[in-house]
């Protein structure tokens, strides 16, 4: 097929004959489900289904904040990394 194309030529059609009737379909979800019921059965869990619980909201305190704190601006002089002398 790869010499035909660098040749320019249409590459040949593959045969029906090779395809076999297909691969095998596995449902992910049941298999899953099957080892999970397996392992709570060798640990000696009830297998029986999970109870659902609401998880409390939280409360926003909106009220009574406090404004961020602003920092003190540095001055130019700061900022600067101090000069080394030359060989004294």
């Amino acid at each position: 097929m790869l010499e035909a194309k660098a040749e320019g030529r249409q590459p040949p059609e593959p045969s029906t004959e090779d395809r076999g009737a297909g691969g095998k379909v596995v449902d992910l979800m049941a298999a899953l489900q099957k080892s999970v019921r397996k392992a709570q059965a060798a640990r000696g869990e009830d297998a029986g289904d999970a109870e659902v619980h609401e998880m409390p909201t939280a409360k926003k305190k909106t009220a009574g904040k406090a404004p961020a704190k602003k920092t003190a601006k540095k001055s130019a002089a700061a900022k600067k990394p101090a000069r080394r002398q030359r060989g004294t």
